[in-house]
Protein backbone atom coordinates (compact mmCIF):
# COMPACT_ATOMS: atom_id res chain seq x y z
CA UNK A 1 0.00 0.00 0.00
CA UNK A 2 2.72 2.32 0.78
CA UNK A 3 4.75 1.40 -2.07
CA UNK A 4 7.35 0.68 0.47
CA UNK A 5 8.50 -2.99 0.07
CA UNK A 6 10.28 -2.78 3.17
CA UNK A 7 6.72 -2.09 4.86
CA UNK A 8 5.79 -5.70 4.09
CA UNK A 9 5.56 -6.85 6.96
CA UNK A 10 4.47 -3.96 9.45
CA UNK A 11 0.73 -4.33 10.61
CA UNK A 12 -0.90 -1.38 7.59
CA UNK A 13 -2.80 0.75 10.26
CA UNK A 14 -5.70 3.01 8.79
CA UNK A 15 -6.99 5.58 10.73
CA UNK A 16 -9.98 6.90 10.54
CA UNK A 17 -10.94 10.51 11.05
CA UNK A 18 -7.76 13.35 11.98
CA UNK A 19 -8.74 16.19 14.62
CA UNK A 20 -7.28 15.31 18.55
CA UNK A 21 -7.88 11.77 18.38
CA UNK A 22 -6.68 11.07 14.71
CA UNK A 23 -3.36 13.10 15.07
CA UNK A 24 -2.52 11.95 18.29
CA UNK A 25 -3.06 7.96 17.37
CA UNK A 26 -0.96 8.66 14.44
CA UNK A 27 1.86 10.39 15.80
CA UNK A 28 1.81 7.74 18.67
CA UNK A 29 1.90 4.80 16.43
CA UNK A 30 4.58 5.93 14.25
CA UNK A 31 6.71 7.80 17.25
CA UNK A 32 6.68 4.48 19.27
CA UNK A 33 5.87 1.59 16.57
CA UNK A 34 7.72 2.39 13.86
CA UNK A 35 9.19 -0.75 12.86
CA UNK A 36 5.79 -2.48 13.72
CA UNK A 37 3.57 -0.37 11.78
CA UNK A 38 2.84 1.96 8.69
CA UNK A 39 0.19 4.74 9.55
CA UNK A 40 -2.25 5.86 6.91
CA UNK A 41 -4.89 8.60 7.80
CA UNK A 42 -7.47 9.21 6.33
CA UNK A 43 -9.53 12.82 6.76
CA UNK A 44 -12.26 15.44 5.37
CA UNK A 45 -11.59 19.36 5.72
CA UNK A 46 -15.78 19.02 5.19
CA UNK A 47 -16.09 17.76 8.68
CA UNK A 48 -15.03 19.75 11.27
CA UNK A 49 -13.35 19.66 14.69
CA UNK A 50 -15.49 19.34 17.46
CA UNK A 51 -12.78 20.83 19.93
CA UNK A 52 -14.78 20.93 23.21
CA UNK A 53 -11.87 20.99 25.52
CA UNK A 54 -9.18 22.84 25.34
CA UNK A 55 -7.71 21.70 28.92
CA UNK A 56 -5.46 18.91 29.59
CA UNK A 57 -4.36 16.72 32.90
CA UNK A 58 -0.52 15.92 33.52
CA UNK A 59 -0.50 13.09 31.70
CA UNK A 60 -0.19 14.58 27.82
CA UNK A 61 3.40 15.93 29.46
CA UNK A 62 4.64 12.20 29.39
CA UNK A 63 2.59 11.57 26.02
CA UNK A 64 4.90 14.36 24.03
CA UNK A 65 7.69 13.60 26.76
CA UNK A 66 7.75 9.96 25.50
CA UNK A 67 7.63 11.51 21.44
CA UNK A 68 10.41 13.64 22.33
CA UNK A 69 8.19 16.82 21.42
CA UNK A 70 9.95 19.86 22.44
CA UNK A 71 7.31 21.48 25.41
CA UNK A 72 8.52 24.96 24.30
CA UNK A 73 7.42 24.20 20.23
CA UNK A 74 4.28 22.60 21.28
CA UNK A 75 3.33 25.51 23.90
CA UNK A 76 4.34 28.24 21.16
CA UNK A 77 2.21 26.67 18.40
CA UNK A 78 -0.45 25.65 20.31
CA UNK A 79 -0.75 29.30 22.57
CA UNK A 80 -0.83 27.46 25.55
CA UNK A 81 -1.15 28.33 29.29
CA UNK A 82 -0.12 26.37 32.15
CA UNK A 83 -2.21 24.47 34.57
CA UNK A 84 -2.21 23.76 37.86
CA UNK A 85 -5.63 22.25 38.40
CA UNK A 86 -9.28 23.31 38.23
CA UNK A 87 -11.21 25.71 40.37
CA UNK A 88 -14.87 24.99 40.85
CA UNK A 89 -17.30 27.60 41.79
CA UNK A 90 -21.15 27.23 43.42
CA UNK A 91 -21.18 22.90 43.15
CA UNK A 92 -21.58 22.16 46.62
CA UNK A 93 -23.23 25.47 47.47
CA UNK A 94 -23.56 28.34 46.03
CA UNK A 95 -20.54 30.88 46.55
CA UNK A 96 -18.51 27.79 47.58
CA UNK A 97 -15.21 27.66 45.79
CA UNK A 98 -12.16 24.83 45.82
CA UNK A 99 -9.09 24.18 43.70
CA UNK A 100 -8.74 20.57 42.39
CA UNK A 101 -5.08 20.12 42.41
CA UNK A 102 -2.59 17.78 40.65
CA UNK A 103 -0.74 17.06 43.53
CA UNK A 104 -0.48 16.04 46.82
CA UNK A 105 -1.86 17.44 50.31
CA UNK A 106 0.68 17.58 52.70
CA UNK A 107 2.46 14.67 53.53
CA UNK A 108 1.70 11.26 55.10
CA UNK A 109 3.10 10.51 58.55
CA UNK A 110 3.09 6.83 59.61
CA UNK A 111 1.28 5.63 57.16
CA UNK A 112 -1.48 7.41 57.30
CA UNK A 113 -2.78 9.97 54.87
CA UNK A 114 -2.09 13.95 55.89
CA UNK A 115 -6.15 14.43 55.65
CA UNK A 116 -6.65 12.38 58.33
CA UNK A 117 -4.66 14.78 60.78
CA UNK A 118 -6.30 17.92 59.11
CA UNK A 119 -9.78 16.40 59.32
CA UNK A 120 -9.29 15.85 63.24
CA UNK A 121 -7.41 19.27 63.90
CA UNK A 122 -10.63 20.72 62.25
CA UNK A 123 -13.08 18.80 63.88
CA UNK A 124 -11.33 19.65 67.19
CA UNK A 125 -11.65 22.98 66.10
CA UNK A 126 -7.78 24.13 66.15
CA UNK A 127 -7.21 27.26 63.92
CA UNK A 128 -5.99 25.19 60.60
CA UNK A 129 -6.39 27.24 57.58
CA UNK A 130 -8.39 25.17 54.77
CA UNK A 131 -6.47 21.96 53.34
CA UNK A 132 -5.44 23.96 49.97
CA UNK A 133 -2.89 25.37 52.38
CA UNK A 134 -1.17 22.40 52.43
CA UNK A 135 -1.02 21.71 48.62
CA UNK A 136 1.73 23.70 46.85
CA UNK A 137 -0.35 23.51 43.29
CA UNK A 138 -3.59 25.65 45.05
CA UNK A 139 -1.45 28.35 46.79
CA UNK A 140 0.72 28.74 43.14
CA UNK A 141 -2.90 28.65 41.10
CA UNK A 142 -4.03 30.88 44.29
CA UNK A 143 -1.20 33.46 43.25
CA UNK A 144 -1.10 33.39 39.71
CA UNK A 145 2.39 31.53 39.62
CA UNK A 146 3.90 29.02 38.34
CA UNK A 147 7.15 27.37 38.46
CA UNK A 148 8.16 23.47 37.34
CA UNK A 149 7.81 21.04 40.33
CA UNK A 150 11.38 19.72 42.07
CA UNK A 151 12.10 16.11 41.83
CA UNK A 152 11.70 15.00 45.01
CA UNK A 153 8.60 13.41 45.62
CA UNK A 154 8.59 13.31 49.49
CA UNK A 155 8.84 17.56 49.60
CA UNK A 156 5.60 19.06 49.83
CA UNK A 157 6.94 22.55 48.81
CA UNK A 158 7.27 19.96 45.24
CA UNK A 159 4.50 17.85 45.21
CA UNK A 160 2.25 18.84 42.35
CA UNK A 161 1.87 18.81 38.84
CA UNK A 162 1.02 20.35 35.96
CA UNK A 163 -0.59 20.71 32.72
CA UNK A 164 -1.77 22.56 29.48
CA UNK A 165 -4.63 24.90 28.02
CA UNK A 166 -4.13 25.14 24.50
CA UNK A 167 -6.02 26.37 21.13
CA UNK A 168 -7.59 22.55 20.50
CA UNK A 169 -8.09 24.07 16.95
CA UNK A 170 -3.78 24.64 16.67
CA UNK A 171 -3.23 20.95 18.16
CA UNK A 172 -4.04 18.37 15.25
CA UNK A 173 -2.19 20.54 12.76
CA UNK A 174 0.72 20.76 14.73
CA UNK A 175 0.96 16.80 15.20
CA UNK A 176 -0.02 16.49 11.65
CA UNK A 177 3.49 17.97 10.99
CA UNK A 178 5.20 15.96 13.21
CA UNK A 179 3.57 12.32 12.14
CA UNK A 180 3.84 13.07 8.50
CA UNK A 181 7.82 14.08 9.38
CA UNK A 182 8.01 10.31 10.67
CA UNK A 183 6.32 9.05 7.89
CA UNK A 184 2.73 8.77 8.26
CA UNK A 185 0.60 8.89 5.32
CA UNK A 186 -2.74 11.20 5.44
CA UNK A 187 -5.34 11.04 2.26
CA UNK A 188 -7.99 13.55 2.21
CA UNK A 189 -11.57 12.31 1.87
CA UNK A 190 -14.54 11.12 3.06
CA UNK A 191 -15.36 7.99 3.52
CA UNK A 192 -18.46 6.42 1.49
CA UNK A 193 -18.00 2.41 1.75
CA UNK A 194 -17.03 0.08 4.09
CA UNK A 195 -15.45 -3.19 2.21
CA UNK A 196 -15.53 -6.61 5.08
CA UNK A 197 -14.66 -10.02 4.84
CA UNK A 198 -16.86 -12.39 3.96
CA UNK A 199 -15.82 -14.83 6.47
CA UNK A 200 -15.09 -13.25 9.79
CA UNK A 201 -16.57 -9.89 9.02
CA UNK A 202 -13.16 -7.96 9.30
CA UNK A 203 -13.03 -4.33 7.93
CA UNK A 204 -10.73 -4.71 4.87
CA UNK A 205 -10.65 -1.32 2.87
CA UNK A 206 -12.68 1.73 2.77
CA UNK A 207 -13.88 3.08 0.00
CA UNK A 208 -13.37 7.16 -0.22
CA UNK A 209 -16.31 9.56 -2.40
CA UNK A 210 -14.01 10.01 -5.15
CA UNK A 211 -13.24 6.20 -5.54
CA UNK A 212 -10.25 5.58 -4.02
CA UNK A 213 -9.60 2.19 -2.19
CA UNK A 214 -7.72 1.93 0.98
CA UNK A 215 -6.79 -1.78 2.33
CA UNK A 216 -5.89 -1.88 5.64
CA UNK A 217 -4.88 -4.45 8.31
CA UNK A 218 -6.19 -2.46 11.57
CA UNK A 219 -8.40 0.46 11.32
CA UNK A 220 -8.85 3.13 14.18
CA UNK A 221 -11.93 4.70 13.92
CA UNK A 222 -11.62 8.32 15.03
CA UNK A 223 -14.30 9.73 13.11
CA UNK A 224 -16.12 11.42 16.65
CA UNK A 225 -19.36 10.88 17.53
CA UNK A 226 -20.22 9.62 13.81
CA UNK A 227 -18.25 6.42 15.19
CA UNK A 228 -18.46 5.59 11.35
CA UNK A 229 -16.88 2.04 11.37
CA UNK A 230 -17.05 1.02 15.68
CA UNK A 231 -20.88 2.23 15.64
CA UNK A 232 -22.29 2.41 12.31
CA UNK A 233 -20.88 -0.38 10.34
CA UNK A 234 -20.13 -2.85 13.35
CA UNK A 235 -23.51 -1.80 14.90
CA UNK A 236 -21.33 -1.88 18.55
CA UNK A 237 -23.95 -1.30 21.48
CA UNK A 238 -24.24 1.48 23.05
CA UNK A 239 -24.20 2.00 26.72
CA UNK A 240 -25.88 5.11 27.52
CA UNK A 241 -25.45 6.86 31.20
CA UNK A 242 -27.33 10.07 30.89
CA UNK A 243 -29.68 8.85 33.82
CA UNK A 244 -26.52 9.97 35.65
CA UNK A 245 -24.84 12.33 33.72
CA UNK A 246 -28.10 14.32 32.22
CA UNK A 247 -26.30 17.73 30.36
CA UNK A 248 -26.65 16.61 26.86
CA UNK A 249 -25.70 20.07 25.06
CA UNK A 250 -23.03 22.58 25.33
CA UNK A 251 -22.31 26.25 23.60
CA UNK A 252 -19.29 27.31 23.18
CA UNK A 253 -17.48 31.10 22.26
CA UNK A 254 -13.95 32.64 22.64
CA UNK A 255 -13.83 35.97 24.32
CA UNK A 256 -10.98 38.48 24.30
CA UNK A 257 -8.34 38.01 27.34
CA UNK A 258 -8.87 40.74 30.07
CA UNK A 259 -6.45 42.92 31.49
CA UNK A 260 -5.28 41.15 34.69
CA UNK A 261 -2.64 38.14 35.03
CA UNK A 262 -3.21 34.97 33.29
CA UNK A 263 -4.98 32.20 35.69
CA UNK A 264 -2.97 29.21 35.63
CA UNK A 265 -5.87 26.84 35.91
CA UNK A 266 -8.98 26.23 34.36
CA UNK A 267 -12.47 27.12 36.08
CA UNK A 268 -16.09 25.48 36.00
CA UNK A 269 -18.95 27.65 37.51
CA UNK A 270 -22.04 25.78 38.31
CA UNK A 271 -25.01 27.28 36.69
CA UNK A 272 -29.07 26.50 37.20
CA UNK A 273 -28.59 23.94 34.45
CA UNK A 274 -25.02 22.67 34.54
CA UNK A 275 -21.67 24.34 34.33
CA UNK A 276 -19.35 27.18 32.23
CA UNK A 277 -16.33 26.75 31.50
CA UNK A 278 -13.31 29.06 31.49
CA UNK A 279 -10.01 28.30 29.53
CA UNK A 280 -7.44 30.98 29.70
CA UNK A 281 -4.76 31.00 26.89
CA UNK A 282 -2.24 33.25 25.53
CA UNK A 283 -4.58 34.96 22.33
CA UNK A 284 -8.26 34.23 23.88
CA UNK A 285 -9.89 32.62 26.46
CA UNK A 286 -12.42 30.00 25.75
CA UNK A 287 -15.78 29.52 27.19
CA UNK A 288 -18.31 27.32 27.00
CA UNK A 289 -21.81 26.41 29.10
CA UNK A 290 -22.76 22.49 29.57
CA UNK A 291 -26.26 21.38 30.03
CA UNK A 292 -29.49 19.86 30.26
CA UNK A 293 -31.31 20.18 27.82
CA UNK A 294 -34.30 18.90 29.71
CA UNK A 295 -34.04 21.63 31.95
CA UNK A 296 -32.93 24.02 29.68
CA UNK A 297 -33.50 25.86 26.22
CA UNK A 298 -30.41 26.40 23.86
CA UNK A 299 -31.20 29.89 24.01
CA UNK A 300 -31.19 30.23 27.67
CA UNK A 301 -28.04 28.49 27.61
CA UNK A 302 -26.39 30.88 25.45
CA UNK A 303 -27.82 33.89 27.69
CA UNK A 304 -26.18 32.11 30.60
CA UNK A 305 -23.05 31.78 29.04
CA UNK A 306 -22.60 35.07 27.38
CA UNK A 307 -23.41 37.00 30.54
CA UNK A 308 -20.64 35.08 32.25
CA UNK A 309 -18.00 36.52 29.78
CA UNK A 310 -15.19 39.03 31.30
CA UNK A 311 -14.26 39.69 28.19
CA UNK A 312 -15.66 40.60 24.36
CA UNK A 313 -16.77 37.03 22.31
CA UNK A 314 -14.42 36.87 19.33
CA UNK A 315 -17.56 34.87 17.15
CA UNK A 316 -21.02 33.85 17.17
CA UNK A 317 -21.97 31.11 19.97
CA UNK A 318 -21.37 27.08 19.04
CA UNK A 319 -23.80 24.79 19.87
CA UNK A 320 -22.86 20.71 20.42
CA UNK A 321 -24.70 18.12 21.13
CA UNK A 322 -23.55 15.08 22.75
CA UNK A 323 -24.88 11.86 25.47
CA UNK A 324 -22.64 10.57 28.40
CA UNK A 325 -21.78 7.00 27.73
CA UNK A 326 -19.35 4.85 26.16
CA UNK A 327 -19.33 1.57 23.38
CA UNK A 328 -19.86 -2.00 25.41
CA UNK A 329 -16.36 -2.64 23.48
CA UNK A 330 -13.79 -0.32 21.77
CA UNK A 331 -12.19 -2.68 20.02
CA UNK A 332 -14.18 -5.14 17.66
CA UNK A 333 -12.75 -7.68 15.11
CA UNK A 334 -10.08 -5.48 13.12
CA UNK A 335 -11.71 -1.80 14.67
CA UNK A 336 -10.37 0.18 17.49
CA UNK A 337 -12.34 3.08 18.35
CA UNK A 338 -10.63 6.03 20.08
CA UNK A 339 -11.85 9.49 21.32
CA UNK A 340 -15.29 10.26 20.88
CA UNK A 341 -15.90 7.30 18.38
CA UNK A 342 -15.76 5.31 21.70
CA UNK A 343 -17.73 7.31 24.40
CA UNK A 344 -18.07 10.67 25.63
CA UNK A 345 -17.84 12.09 29.11
CA UNK A 346 -18.19 15.70 29.59
CA UNK A 347 -15.04 17.73 29.65
CA UNK A 348 -16.00 18.96 33.67
CA UNK A 349 -12.60 17.07 34.58
CA UNK A 350 -10.52 18.08 31.31
CA UNK A 351 -10.81 14.18 30.88
CA UNK A 352 -11.41 13.88 26.82
CA UNK A 353 -7.71 14.07 25.59
CA UNK A 354 -6.47 11.81 28.42
CA UNK A 355 -8.78 8.90 27.01
CA UNK A 356 -7.46 9.42 23.70
CA UNK A 357 -4.24 9.09 25.39
CA UNK A 358 -5.31 5.95 27.63
CA UNK A 359 -6.39 4.03 24.37
CA UNK A 360 -3.27 5.10 22.55
CA UNK A 361 -1.31 3.27 25.18
CA UNK A 362 -3.72 0.26 25.61
CA UNK A 363 -3.39 -0.56 22.15
CA UNK A 364 0.71 0.04 22.61
CA UNK A 365 0.36 -2.70 25.03
CA UNK A 366 -2.14 -4.44 23.09
CA UNK A 367 -0.46 -4.18 19.84
CA UNK A 368 -1.71 -7.17 17.73
CA UNK A 369 0.01 -8.31 14.53
CA UNK A 370 -1.70 -9.11 11.08
CA UNK A 371 -4.10 -10.85 12.65
CA UNK A 372 -5.70 -9.72 15.93
CA UNK A 373 -5.90 -12.06 19.02
CA UNK A 374 -8.54 -12.49 21.12
CA UNK A 375 -6.21 -12.07 24.01
CA UNK A 376 -5.35 -8.52 22.31
CA UNK A 377 -9.29 -7.46 21.95
CA UNK A 378 -9.82 -8.38 25.70
CA UNK A 379 -6.70 -6.75 27.28
CA UNK A 380 -7.26 -3.31 25.44
CA UNK A 381 -11.30 -3.65 26.31
CA UNK A 382 -10.95 -4.01 29.90
CA UNK A 383 -8.80 -1.36 29.95
CA UNK A 384 -10.35 1.33 28.39
CA UNK A 385 -13.88 0.05 30.28
CA UNK A 386 -11.96 0.69 33.38
CA UNK A 387 -11.05 4.29 32.76
CA UNK A 388 -14.10 5.11 31.73
CA UNK A 389 -16.30 3.94 34.43
CA UNK A 390 -14.18 5.28 36.74
CA UNK A 391 -13.94 8.76 35.26
CA UNK A 392 -17.99 8.58 35.18
CA UNK A 393 -17.92 8.03 38.80
CA UNK A 394 -16.52 10.69 39.70
CA UNK A 395 -18.02 13.57 37.68
CA UNK A 396 -21.24 12.24 39.32
CA UNK A 397 -19.80 13.04 42.09
CA UNK A 398 -19.82 16.73 41.02
CA UNK A 399 -22.99 16.83 40.72
CA UNK A 400 -24.75 14.14 43.58
CA UNK A 401 -22.47 15.69 46.45
CA UNK A 402 -24.42 19.24 46.87
CA UNK A 403 -26.67 20.58 49.03
CA UNK A 404 -28.35 22.75 46.09
CA UNK A 405 -31.96 23.02 45.73
CA UNK A 406 -32.01 25.70 44.03
CA UNK A 407 -33.56 24.53 40.28
CA UNK A 408 -35.09 21.99 39.02
CA UNK A 409 -31.52 20.25 37.44
CA UNK A 410 -29.69 20.31 41.09
CA UNK A 411 -32.85 18.71 42.78
CA UNK A 412 -32.20 15.83 39.85
CA UNK A 413 -28.54 15.39 40.60
CA UNK A 414 -28.52 15.56 44.50
CA UNK A 415 -31.30 13.06 44.54
CA UNK A 416 -30.97 10.91 41.95
CA UNK A 417 -29.85 7.04 42.44
CA UNK A 418 -25.89 6.75 41.57
CA UNK A 419 -23.66 3.97 40.55
CA UNK A 420 -23.04 1.13 43.21
CA UNK A 421 -19.64 1.35 42.73
CA UNK A 422 -19.58 5.19 43.55
CA UNK A 423 -22.43 5.05 46.58
CA UNK A 424 -19.75 2.28 48.17
CA UNK A 425 -17.59 5.00 47.77
CA UNK A 426 -19.37 7.50 49.59
CA UNK A 427 -20.13 5.42 52.24
CA UNK A 428 -16.81 4.38 52.54
CA UNK A 429 -15.32 7.90 52.80
CA UNK A 430 -18.22 9.26 55.16
CA UNK A 431 -17.70 6.64 57.77
CA UNK A 432 -13.73 6.63 57.48
CA UNK A 433 -12.32 9.57 55.37
CA UNK A 434 -10.81 6.07 53.11
CA UNK A 435 -10.71 6.69 49.66
CA UNK A 436 -11.38 3.42 47.72
CA UNK A 437 -8.01 2.12 46.11
CA UNK A 438 -8.24 0.79 42.68
CA UNK A 439 -5.21 -0.48 40.47
CA UNK A 440 -6.36 1.02 37.27
CA UNK A 441 -7.94 4.65 36.46
CA UNK A 442 -7.79 7.72 36.44
CA UNK A 443 -7.86 10.07 39.98
CA UNK A 444 -6.04 8.97 43.06
CA UNK A 445 -6.55 10.07 46.54
CA UNK A 446 -5.75 13.49 46.63
CA UNK A 447 -8.39 14.43 43.73
CA UNK A 448 -10.98 12.16 45.55
CA UNK A 449 -10.43 14.22 48.51
CA UNK A 450 -10.42 17.36 47.27
CA UNK A 451 -13.68 17.19 45.91
CA UNK A 452 -14.99 15.25 48.73
CA UNK A 453 -14.35 18.38 50.65
CA UNK A 454 -14.27 20.96 48.54
CA UNK A 455 -18.10 20.31 48.41
CA UNK A 456 -19.13 19.56 52.08
CA UNK A 457 -18.68 15.66 52.12
CA UNK A 458 -17.03 15.47 55.86
CA UNK A 459 -16.59 12.21 56.83
CA UNK A 460 -17.98 11.17 60.81
CA UNK A 461 -14.79 9.99 61.69
CA UNK A 462 -10.81 9.43 60.42
CA UNK A 463 -7.80 6.80 61.30
CA UNK A 464 -7.42 6.51 64.94
CA UNK A 465 -4.12 6.35 64.43
CA UNK A 466 -4.33 10.03 63.62
CA UNK A 467 -5.08 10.74 67.07
CA UNK A 468 -1.97 9.82 68.55
CA UNK A 469 0.23 13.03 68.41
CA UNK A 470 0.49 15.38 70.54
CA UNK A 471 -2.38 18.44 69.49
CA UNK A 472 0.27 21.75 70.10
CA UNK A 473 2.68 19.15 68.52
CA UNK A 474 0.58 18.46 65.31
CA UNK A 475 -0.55 22.15 65.26
CA UNK A 476 3.23 23.48 65.06
CA UNK A 477 3.98 21.20 62.41
CA UNK A 478 0.57 22.01 60.22
CA UNK A 479 1.92 25.60 60.43
CA UNK A 480 5.42 25.09 59.30
CA UNK A 481 4.39 23.58 56.41
CA UNK A 482 1.94 25.50 55.19
CA UNK A 483 4.31 28.24 55.76
CA UNK A 484 6.94 26.54 53.92
CA UNK A 485 4.45 26.29 50.66
CA UNK A 486 3.43 29.49 51.29
CA UNK A 487 7.21 30.93 51.10
CA UNK A 488 8.11 28.75 48.13
CA UNK A 489 4.94 29.97 46.07
CA UNK A 490 6.05 33.72 46.73
CA UNK A 491 9.43 32.74 45.61
CA UNK A 492 8.46 31.38 42.17
CA UNK A 493 7.81 33.61 38.68
CA UNK A 494 4.62 34.90 38.07
CA UNK A 495 2.16 32.70 35.86
CA UNK A 496 2.69 35.22 32.89
CA UNK A 497 6.53 35.30 33.56
CA UNK A 498 6.69 31.78 33.18
CA UNK A 499 5.26 32.01 29.70
CA UNK A 500 7.29 34.72 28.36
CA UNK A 501 9.96 33.09 29.58
CA UNK A 502 9.07 30.00 27.27
CA UNK A 503 7.60 32.04 24.28
CA UNK A 504 11.67 33.61 24.29
CA UNK A 505 12.71 29.63 24.67
CA UNK A 506 10.64 28.49 21.97
CA UNK A 507 12.28 31.53 19.76
CA UNK A 508 15.53 31.10 20.20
Amino acid sequence: MSGDPSADDRVRIIVIGGGTAGWMTAAGLVGLLPAACTVHLVESEEIGIVGVGEATLPHLRAYLERLGIDEAEFMAATDATYKLGIEFRDFGRIGDRYIHPFGTYGRPLADIGFHHYWLRRHAEGAPVPPIGAYSAGVAAAEARRFERPGTDPDDPTTSFGYAYQFDATRFAPFLRRWAEARGARRTEGRVVAVERDAGDGAVRAVTLADGTRIEGDLFIDCSGFRSLLLGQELAEPWEDWSHWLPCDRAVAVPSASPDAPTEPFTRATATLVGWRWRIPLRHRVGNGHVYASAFCDDERAAELLLAGLDGPALAEPRFLKFRAGRRRRSFVGNVVAVGLASGFLEPLESTSIYLVQAAITALVEHFPDAHVADIDRDGFNAAIDAEYDRIRDFLILHYHATTRDDSPFWNHVRTMTVPDTLAEKMELWRATAQVAHYRHGLFLEPSWVAVYLGQGVVPHGWDPRADQPEGAGLDRALSGLSRAIADRVARMPTHDAALAAIAAGARA
